[in-house]
C-alpha cells in the first residue's frame, strides 16, 4: 500500500500524526513529514495509515496500491 499526500490540501492539523505516528510527523514550522513518500508502506503501519486517512478534515490523503 502507498499513500498520495496532496501537498496543496494539506493544512498542518496534525490528526494523520496522531493516528499514524510512525508515517507522519509535523517539523518544526507545523509542515507535515511523510516518512514513506515513493514507498510501500510495511503491511504492520496499514491499519494505522488507513486510521490517518480517515482522520484528515482536509482530505490530503489517499491510499493507492
Amino acid at each position: 500500500m502507498k499513500i498520495d499526500v496532496d501537498w496543496s490540501r494539506c493544512e498542518g492539523h496534525g490528526l494523520c500524526t496522531e493516528q499514524a505516528p510512525g508515517l507522519f510527523a509535523l517539523d518544526d514550522d507545523g509542515d507535515l513529514l511523510y516518512s514513506y513518500q515513493d514507498a510501500d508502506i510495511p503491511g504492520e503501519l496499514a491499519p494505522s495509515a488507513r486510521s490517518a486517512i480517515g482522520a484528515c478534515p482536509v482530505a490530503a490523503l489517499r491510499e493507492h496500491e
